[in-house]
C-alpha cells in the first residue's frame, strides 16, 4: 500500500499507520493514554504558540517517514518548525517526519517496540523523540546520535533542539 492510498481509505474511526508499505491498524487509545498525550500537546502548543515556533498536531496526523514502500507514522503528539511548513499548508500526510515526536505507551506496547519506532522517526530526520511511560511514570527523551535520557519526578525536561527552550517538569506531564 502506498500514503496516497491509505489517505483515500474510508474513515473506518481506526487509527491505521503504514509501515514499509503494509498496513497496520491500532485500537482507540484508552483513557489514561488520551489524557496523558492531551497534557503534554498543551503544555507544548502553548509554549510554542506564544514563541511562535511552529505548529503542534495531535495523534490523526500523518508523517511520510520513507518512500517505496512508504511509511506513515501518527505520533500521540508532533511538532514542526514553522520554517518546515509549506505555505499553503499541506491538506494530505506531511510529507517528511516531524521534528518532534512524542509517543505515549499503551498497555499492549513493549518498551523495545517504542524504543525500536522512536529511531524509526529520528532515521527519518526527526531531531528528538519523547516517550511517555505511564506505568513508571518517566519521560525518555531521544536524540540523533546520543543515548536515551529516563526523567522521572522531579526531573525537568528542557534542552530541546526542536523547541528551544521549551521546559516543564514531568510532574506536570503527569498532573
Amino acid at each position: 500500500m502506498t500514503a496516497d492510498e491509505l489517505w483515500r481509505m474510508p474513515d473506518d474511526s481506526l487509527r491505521h499507520e503504514l509501515i514499509r508499505g503494509e498496513l497496520t491498524t491500532m485500537s482507540p487509545a484508552g483513557y489514561e493514554h488520551g489524557a496523558l498525550w492531551m497534557t503534554f500537546a498543551l503544555l507544548l502548543a502553548s509554549f510554542a504558540n506564544s514563541h511562535r515556533l511552529g505548529t503542534v498536531v495531535g495523534a490523526d496526523t500523518g508523517f511520510v517517514l520513507q518512500r517505496n514502500p512508504d511509511t506513515v507514522r501518527a505520533p500521540d503528539v508532533a511538532f514542526v518548525r514553522r520554517e518546515r511548513i509549506p505555505d499553503p499548508r499541506p491538506v494530505k500526510f506531511f510529507d517528511g517526519a516531524p521534528d518532534l515526536a512524542v509517543e505515549v505507551l499503551s498497555p499492549s506496547d513493549t518498551v523495545a517496540d517504542v524504543d525500536d519506532k522512536a529511531q524509526e522517526y529520528l532515521d527519518a530526520g526527526t531531531t528528538e523523540v519523547i516517550v511517555i511511560n505511564p506505568k513508571i511514570k518517566s519521560v525518555k527523551v531521544f536524540r540523533r546520535g546520543q543515548n536515551a535520557t529516563v526523567l522521572r519526578s522531579g526531573d525537568v525536561l528542557e534542552g530541546l533542539e526542536s523547541v528551544p527552550g521549551f521546559r516543564c517538569t514531568v510532574d506536570e506531564v503527569f498532573s
